[in-house]
């Protein structure tokens, strides 16, 4: 990739996406517009994760969302604000949501767009009152329908047809990551001029990495397969021929970001209480894979890319097996010997 001014440290966000707006033929602007606010939606939940312990924005909120979870105060908070700073951009036909049962509909008075929008708002939010990183996750496709409200033929896309991803950390610092498949950047939000600022240009995952993450409190449920695999990891028979450290935090976007960062592998496998896998595709695997394999990664059931996965309902869930492609690749030879 020619990187230009785009690959500069410290320009703004806005000013990345006015000038990668110029490789794409035809761009009309509304994609840039649809990203802004995106980006604007992050500032507004960082500020409130941030003063969260000041405020009455820690707790439950006392209801489930449609996963049976419990809903944290913050996670209701971040999913209207996503909500209300895109629906009315005219650039959406509709949108999902991890914490919303069935299609979003664009409100009547507000046009319809080009492009449909899946989100996780609030990634790891069991962790939010112990003040561990936190993170929003995003995926964009071109909607499929004509014309008029979208519908879930919009969202039921394999992730091989998103045309961006991204996700944002909430932690010691807030960076927003994003790829539109060219290339993954991260911006680091300066709170000081309240900008998100280029920090982390064209990053490319490792080849190879030393540090596994997996959550091992689940072991007693999980197939040979993974069971095989995590002990070789801990083991010497691996790629490294000597143990991995072992780094869990319990947020996707967390574990995600430094694997990406310092190369290694995540593992979030099939079990007994999950057999279809925990992780949603469209909200959580998808846009990370697409994240991933642009980096140089790789994202996998185990048995194949996440990225052809055909989603079937807007909540379906996978396992998820990524990060370094040497890592993922010999990962994949131990469910396939099961399959």
């Amino acid at each position: 990739m020619d990187e230009g001014s785009t690959g500069r440290i410290g320009i703004t966000f806005s000013q990345h996406i006015a000038e990668e707006q110029k490789h794409v033929p035809g761009a009309t602007g509304g994609f840039t517009a649809l990203m802004q606010e995106i980006m604007v939606a992050a500032k507004i939940i960082s500020r409130e994760v941030r003063k969260a312990g000041l405020v009455d924005a820690l707790g439950l909120t006392g209801h489930t969302n449609v996963q049976g979870e419990a809903v944290q105060i913050l996670d209701d908070f971040a999913n209207e604000t996503i909500i209300r700073n895109v629906q009315h951009t005219g650039h959406l036909c509709a949108m999902s949501s991890e914490e919303v049962e069935g299609v979003i509909q664009i409100p009547t008075g507000y046009p319809r767009g080009p492009y449909a929008m899946t989100f996780d708002p609030l990634d790891g939010s069991s962790n939010i009152d112990a003040n561990v990183s936190i993170g929003t996750i995003f995926s964009i496709h071109r909607r499929r329908s004509k014309d008029g409200d979208g519908c879930a033929e919009d969202l039921l896309q394999p992730g091989r047809r998103q045309i961006a991803a991204g996700y944002v950390i909430y932690g010691s610092s807030t960076i927003l990551v994003y790829t539109t498949g060219r290339a993954v950047h991260g911006f680091t939000l300066d709170p000081s001029v309240g900008e998100f600022l280029l920090s982390h240009p064209n990053i490319r995952i490792p080849e190879s990495g030393s540090i596994y993450s997996v959550n091992e409190g689940n072991a007693a449920g999980w197939a040979s397969a993974t069971s095989r695999l995590v002990a070789a990891l801990k083991g010497k028979e691996n790629p490294r021929s000597a143990p991995y450290s072992t780094r869990y935090v319990g947020s996707l976007v967390a574990d995600f970001h430094r694997n990406l960062l310092y190369g290694g592998i995540f593992i979030y496998p099939a079990d007994k209480k999950h057999p279809a896998g925990k992780l949603r595709l469209l909200s959580e695997a998808a846009p990370m894979a697409m994240i991933a394999e642009a980096a140089g990664g790789r994202a996998s059931t185990g048995m194949s890319p996440i990225l052809d996965v055909v989603p079937r309902e807007l909540h379906e869930r996978v396992p998820l097996v990524t990060g370094s492609p040497r890592e993922v690749e010999w990962a994949e030879s131990f469910y396939r010997q099961e399959a």
